[in-house]
């Protein structure tokens, strides 16, 4: 996992094994830095915080991929905890164009990690230089009119 940016109660990163491949819209998750069960747990500031990096996370995603060539028509958003029962939010990006998870579908994956594993062999990470221009565009997104005094 590679760490695209921290926060105060918050991680942005990548994955190894990412549930979305790159070329189909890539994948982030967010983790908290101190664990709970799901957001009935979280405080106002985290909760806040939380919603401002999902949509400055999305929009990046929206961003850098696009630029990229890759052309994301949408982000899913996805609170999960039923492989790892704790809070964690999802960030898929669902590309034009996809083809393991085509745009317009429902996302579909096998019903435990270990399944997950053997029926969708290795997808495409996000690569370095995506990682790098992510950290760019959150932190650029952070300091705007938008999210800076959200």
């Amino acid at each position: 996992m590679a760490v695209i940016y921290e926060a105060q109660h918050f991680v942005l990163r990548t994955l190894d094994q990412p549930h979305v491949s790159r070329s189909d819209g890539g994948h982030i998750v967010i983790d908290p830095k101190v664990a709970v069960e799901d957001r009935t747990h979280l405080s106002r500031e985290q909760a806040v915080e939380l919603v401002k990096l999902t949509m400055a996370g999305g929009e990046a995603i929206k961003t850098v991929l696009t630029r990229k060539g890759i052309r994301i028509g949408r982000i899913n958003y996805q609170d999960n905890g039923n492989w790892r029962a704790e809070l964690h939010v999802h960030l898929y990006g669902r590309a034009h164009g996809a083809t393991l998870q085509p745009f317009g579908h429902a996302l579909a994956f096998p019903p435990t990690r270990e399944a997950f594993r053997r029926e969708m062999g290795n997808l495409e990470a996000l690569r370095e230089d995506d990682i790098i221009e992510l950290r760019e565009e959150i932190i650029r997104l952070l300091a705007s009119d938008k999210y800076r005094d959200f």
